[in-house]
């Protein structure tokens, strides 16, 4: 009876501030974070939406360059722009990120070339892009591995205390103790499929345990491939994370600027010492899982329908057109947009793959020369074997 009383409990209205009509309608939950909003400037949501419109362009045209042969996969974000544009711009600089593999508009929006997105998909490169590289805005390489960013987020603010801790002297690692304020925090993205994987459950324990500044988003956009939220998870998702004794809400996730409000609170509140924190936000995946996915085998059109008319991008257009934004600003937003994701396309169709003995370079710090050289050697036998036929005649 207790169990069934909890299930039914009422939760709160997701956190909003724009309706699905881009009106400025906030939620009730919203008010403790309208504040986050106050420093946000008409320039600042203009840069936004280019951000979305200019991933959008770019997510449109790797889908073509798989469906034409000339890239085996492609991870669409196709309606998940919005919540990922207002999470990149909430970040501090400073603040390091580990993404999933769906993150374009996030990464871009951090510095990210869209052209090192692409060659990773392309099969052209083991990590896409260096994340020590300060014009990547600290953004990890992506994790293909589901959840497996969960550990490595957890493990990298865990560092961050501890250099904190150093600072002062203070050496110690008791779990149970308060967190520890510091500069910087770890924010570390998956969707709602991983949140039933080990992986993700055991960082959470970890991080509560140890009180990391780690912020964990789930951009729960209803749909682990082929499988529905409502099967992985008989309550919110959120409501996993309260258990944990971490701070969790849900927010309305095609709306950019609730995505911003909650995150820059929330990162706050975890460099401050406040502990972990969660954000479900509550998205959609109007495209395929990926280009190898065919949706309309499990998904309902009018689930579709209803979710295209809270577009994030159509969203925050119609905030800016009663904003007084005129309608060169799209304009010219729509023609950067195209030329960029051109510009992207023809690079990438010029791009050569790399020499296979390039695989080797990052895998150890310092390889094992033993097992380095028989790797290397294989591999060139390995190569050499499709230059010849059985009978060791040149193939022609």
């Amino acid at each position: 009876m207790l169990a069934s009383k909890l299930l039914e409990m009422q939760d709160p209205e997701p956190i909003r501030f724009l309706d699905k009509n881009g009106e400025w309608n906030p939620s009730e939950s919203a008010a403790v974070y309208a504040i986050a909003l106050e420093g946000v400037t008409l320039d600042d949501k203009q840069q936004w939406f280019s951000d979305m419109s200019v991933t959008r362009a770019f997510d449109a045209e790797c889908t073509n360059l798989q469906r034409q042969g000339q890239m085996a996969l492609w991870v669409p974000s196709l309606g998940q722009e919005g919540c990922q544009v207002g999470f990149a711009h909430a970040a501090d600089e400073r603040d390091y990120i580990f993404p999933a593999y769906r993150e374009h508009a996030l990464a871009y929006a951090r510095g990210v070339e869209l052209y090192d997105i692409g060659k990773t998909f392309r099969g052209i490169s083991h990590g896409g892009w260096d994340p020590h590289d300060p014009k990547n805005g600290n953004v990890h390489p992506y994790t293909l591995v589901l959840g497996a960013q969960a550990h490595h987020a957890v493990g990298y603010s865990l560092g961050q205390m501890l250099t904190e801790k150093a600072k002062h002297g203070d050496y110690s690692l008791d779990p149970g103790t308060p967190g520890t304020a510091t500069d910087r925090a770890t924010i570390v993205f998956y969707g709602d499929g991983t949140t039933s994987q080990g992986d993700a459950n055991e960082s959470m324990v970890f991080a509560a345990s140890y009180q990391t500044p780690t912020l964990f988003i789930v951009q729960n956009n209803q749909w682990a491939i082929s499988v529905p939220v409502a099967r992985q998870s008989r309550t919110p998702i959120y409501r996993r994370a309260l258990g944990f004794g971490i701070n969790a809400v849900q927010i309305d996730g095609n709306d950019p600027l609730a995505a911003y409000a909650v995150a820059k609170t929330m990162l706050g509140m975890a460099r401050g010492g406040g502990g972990p924190q969660y954000i479900e936000a509550l998205t959609y995946r109007i495209g395929a899982h990926t280009t190898s996915d065919d949706p309309t085998r499990y998904r309902d059109s009018v689930e579709l329908d209803e979710w295209r008319l809270s577009d994030p991008v159509n969203r925050l257009a119609a905030h800016l057109r009663a904003a007084g934004v005129g309608e060169e600003f799209f304009e010219q937003v729509t023609q950067t947009a195209r030329e960029k994701a051109q510009q992207v396309r023809e690079k990438l169709l010029a791009s050569v793959a790399p020499h296979p003995d390039t695989m080797f370079a990052h895998a150890y710090a310092s390889a094992p020369h033993a097992l380095r050289d028989e790797q290397r050697r294989w591999m060139a036998e390995y190569e050499e074997s499709y230059q010849t036929d059985a009978s060791g005649e040149e193939r022609v």
